[in-house]
């Protein structure tokens, strides 16, 4: 794996006001937060990270676990997550943005960072590149990855209210715009890893606590839930909230 390059910003949105399960980033698994357990698998990328929060008092917790976790924070609009994306690309100018959700506590940095350099290997700022184009991966371990140029542009023309909230509705829209799907060797997108309802809280703490799941990446936890079909069933009726 070559050297991480500094011009490569993660950029993290948290909040503690989720709709289906409030707090969610900061309910605790194995002595430590969700948010903590995002934070230290997005560390194996060897990538800078930024965690992008609001404004609001009942977001205080979360700059004080990133804090914690030496990783810097933005704080902008609850509802305007674009221009929160936009703070951080402005503070600290990088080239490349690569976006993921503090909802994902075994997001597998290493999968993060073969998917930055295919997409850098393009070497085309108008690109935007993802996991979920055709899905293949488990949901909790997306990401995306574009030009800083493509998010300013992004939020200086962006006006849908769908497009703030979902900061990359604007680009993944354009269909002039070039587009690179990063799929896996094997299809488990029937698996969910994300934390979003009481069911995904149930199953990932039972991964982490009872099955060592921080030690496992992508293929481990697959291969786990292969192997345990009544663990994969704990959350298989979710129903993915859109956007």
């Amino acid at each position: 794996m070559s050297a991480p390059d500094p011009g490569v910003l993660i950029v993290t949105q948290a909040r503690m006001t989720s709709t289906r399960l409030p707090g969610k980033v900061l309910r605790p698994a194995a002595g430590a937060t969700m948010l903590e357990h995002h934070l230290s698998r997005l560390a194996a990328s060897g990538l800078p990270v930024v965690v992008a929060t609001t404004t609001h008092r009942t977001d205080d917790p979360i700059v004080s676990v990133a804090e914690r976790c030496r990783v810097v924070v933005v704080r902008g609009s609850e509802d305007d997550v674009l221009g929160r994306y936009g703070l951080a690309v402005r503070e600290h100018r990088p080239h490349t943005v690569v976006r993921v959700t503090s909802d994902c506590p075994l997001i597998d940095g290493a999968v993060v960072r073969a998917g930055v350099e295919a997409y850098l290997r393009v070497g085309d700022p108008e690109l935007y590149a993802s996991n979920t184009l055709s899905r293949t991966y488990p949901r909790g371990l997306d990401f995306e990855v574009f030009s800083a140029a493509a998010l300013l542009e992004a939020d200086a023309a962006a006006t849908e209210p769908a497009h703030r909230e979902h900061v990359t509705g604007w680009l993944y829209d354009d269909p002039d715009r070039p587009k690179l799907n990063l799929p896996w060797h094997r299809d488990a997108s029937a698996y969910r890893l994300t934390l979003d309802v009481a069911d995904d809280l149930r199953l990932l703490r039972l991964l982490i606590e009872e099955h060592d799941a921080l030690r496992l990446d992508a293929a481990g936890l697959v291969d786990l839930l292969d192997a345990r079909p009544d663990l994969a069933a704990l959350n298989a009726h979710v129903a993915q909230k859109a956007g």
